[in-house]
């Protein structure tokens, strides 16, 4: 069996002025997995998506899902369904890792 290990997820994350720079950590035909930092002030805008988990790592920030904003900071879990359109705004700086499930 392999795996991977991430042992600091600050070693990976990337924030950059020009915009959110996600760094795929695995991916599949059936996952994919990202790690991703936004600057405060900076947006993911809203899109379609199939089945989706966000984890938050640091920092604050609203994630919207189907149009309804929802408070995240560090710890929270956002789980969205097959096709619920999302997008993510953020205050200060917001690390997230993201689960994408074909």
């Amino acid at each position: 069996m392999t795996y991977t290990l991430y042992s600091n997820w600050r070693e990976e994350v990337t924030f950059s002025p020009e915009g959110p720079r996600p760094q795929v950590l695995e991916e599949n035909n059936r996952l994919k997995v990202v790690l991703a930092g936004l600057e405060p002030g900076q947006k993911i805008p809203e899109h379609p998506e199939n089945l989706g988990m966000y984890y938050f790592l640091e920092g604050n920030g609203w994630m919207i899902v189907d149009g309804e904003r929802i408070e995240v900071s560090q710890g929270a879990t956002v789980i969205t369904p097959q096709g619920a359109v999302r997008g993510m705004e953020a205050e200060t700086r917001l690390a997230f890792i993201a689960a994408r499930v074909a």
